[in-house]
């Protein structure tokens, strides 16, 4: 095996650095440059998060304002994802990873020179263009360099250092906010500078373009409309009412354009969301678990934030560090549960940490203003170990049943339900927390100021908080029922449309580690 340090080798060429696709330890170099998007990823939500109160009070934000700031990033990432995903089958992967680490920093500069909440929701927008790229490929590009014995390995160590930023996001963003919250932003510069210069060095082509060409305009222009309605609509609503018109007609909007969407993704010859992937039965499952996973848990920091500064009262550095337990708890589970899944198989694994989650959700409806930390820190271990049992698993699984011209498609579909469902559970939360509570009391509590509100004073935010807790634990054990559904066996849709056996690696054997190339061709349908 030829490695590619840099320097000039027998013949006279010029040898690239790192080592060739064809190398033995490839894999390994590919994983850390993902491994890299995913930590700067993880870091810069944590970070930004426990600065919201100080940019509502920096940039006389309204809640409403502050919200979107989220949720702009959030739905520039989903809808753009799929389209991220479609180019990089086209174009290549190695390209647009690159390309995503360059825009993410260079909105990430522009972000921290926001004079107003406006300017930097239109940041956040490009921030979320360049993190599509990134999501689109980052499980691609893992998918096609390892063998899919070792994949939910690789999927595990991605996801434990997504866990490390969730760690050391909040505790650096409280940090930097005492330095300025445009350190928040400025931050992520040199990281994703630093990122695309390691993805261009050390990444290689490995998968052959898709030769079906074409966007689907229409599709992904009738998806923006509709999700941003129902966006708009849920989280507008539990703040101003949901008979104001603009929440009406957001409502109305999704209600119409969510399912033409459908319609037209399948008459469509290149469509944003190719939907014969969701003929496999586990894919199908496991793209649902993702989605409900996404609206589950996403929204459970953003509360807790709010929780310690805002009804505890804590400074952002110390609720920073009071939220470590939920990345502590995936940073355990996460390898240990890749490995597992490797060689016993991913359904149960998958539902057990969707249970696990619930359990911990619903026991976090016993917190109340007063209550020890010690409570809250083992109730976000309790859902951070469910979410790393459930997430490595789950990817790996999904990705291990697409032809390897599909993948960047297919992962940008998990991005894609797992995002929305993001997006839906911090609009959904937030309608159920600021439901019925003064506005006084909520500016208080969400700008972090609330060293003159008495107990009684804060028990709505409270009881409001333990109902959205109540939903999430529901959730997610529906969720759990959904991982139940996978099959023992399924079928793995073959670069000829053909649908090929493929074992998820249920059994005791280990059959799961046998690739579907080496599996003879059955009729499609056949099941």
């Amino acid at each position: 095996m030829q490695t590619a340090a840099a320097g000039q080798n027998g013949t006279g060429r010029r040898r690239s650095f790192g080592v060739s696709a064809e190398h033995e330890h490839y894999r390994w170099w590919a994983l850390s440059c993902t491994s890299l998007g995913m930590l700067l990823a993880a870091t810069n939500s944590g970070t930004l998060i426990i600065a919201l109160p100080d940019l509502e009070r920096s940039l006389h934000a309204s809640l409403l304002a502050l919200v979107w700031v989220i949720l702009a990033y959030l739905i520039a990432a989903t809808v753009l994802v799929l389209m991220a995903g479609r180019l990089s089958d086209l174009f290549g992967r190695k390209r647009a990873y690159v390309g995503g680490f360059l825009l993410f920093a260079f909105a990430s500069l522009g972000a921290g020179f926001s004079s107003d909440a406006t300017v930097l929701i239109l940041w956040r927008i490009l921030q979320g263009i360049g993190s599509a790229f990134l999501f689109a490929n980052a499980a691609a590009l893992v998918t096609d360099a390892f063998p899919k014995r070792e994949l939910g390995l690789a999927m595990g160590a991605n996801t434990m250092i997504a866990a490390v930023g969730l760690v050391l996001g909040p505790v650096l963003g409280g940090a930097l906010v005492a330095i300025s919250w445009h350190w928040v932003f400025w931050f992520n510069v040199p990281f994703a500078l630093g990122g695309a210069l390691w993805g261009a060095l050390i990444l290689r082509e490995l998968a052959k373009p898709d030769t079906v060409r074409g966007y689907d305009v229409l599709g992904t222009s009738t998806f923006v409309v509709g999700l941003t309605g129902l966006v708009l609509g849920v989280s507008k609503g539990g703040l101003s009412g949901w008979n104001e018109p603009l929440v009406i007609g957001g409502l109305a909007a999704a209600a119409v354009l969510l399912p033409a969407w459908v319609a037209i993704e399948r008459r469509s010859r290149a469509p944003m969301l190719d939907l014969t992937i969701f003929r496999n039965r586990l894919f199908a499952a496991a793209s649902a678990a993702a989605f409900i996973n996404g609206l589950a848990r996403f929204a459970l920091m953003f509360v807790f934030v709010f929780y310690y500064q805002g009804a505890q009262g804590n400074s952002p550095i110390t609720a920073g560090i009071k939220l470590i337990p939920l990345a502590l708890g995936m940073l355990v589970a996460s390898p240990l549960a890749g490995i597992y899944a490797d060689r016993h198989g991913s359904r149960a694994l998958a539902a057990i940490g969707m249970l696990t989650s619930a359990v911990g959700l619903a026991a976090m409806t016993t917190l109340q203003v007063h209550t020890a930390y010690w409570q809250s820190a083992l109730w976000l271990a309790l859902v951070g170990i469910g979410s790393g049992m459930f997430n490595s698993p789950n990817t790996a699984a999904m990705m291990g049943v697409v032809p390897a011209h599909r993948r960047g498609v297919a992962a940008g579909a998990r991005t894609l339900l797992q995002n929305t469902g993001a997006v839906l559970s911090i609009a959904f939360v937030m309608a159920i927390v600021t439901s019925a509570i003064p506005k006084a009391t909520l500016f208080a509590i969400f700008s972090g100021v609330t060293s003159g509100l008495s107990a009684a004073k804060l028990d709505p935010f409270i009881s409001n908080m333990h109902i959205a807790l109540w939903v999430l634990a529901a959730v997610s054990l529906i969720g759990t029922a959904v991982c139940m559904l996978r099959p023992a066996h399924d079928t793995q849709l073959g670069d000829d449309g053909q649908l090929t056996e493929a074992s998820t690696g249920e059994g005791s054997d280990g059959a799961g580690a046998r690739d579907a190339e080496q599996r003879a061709p059955v009729a499609v349908g056949a099941r």
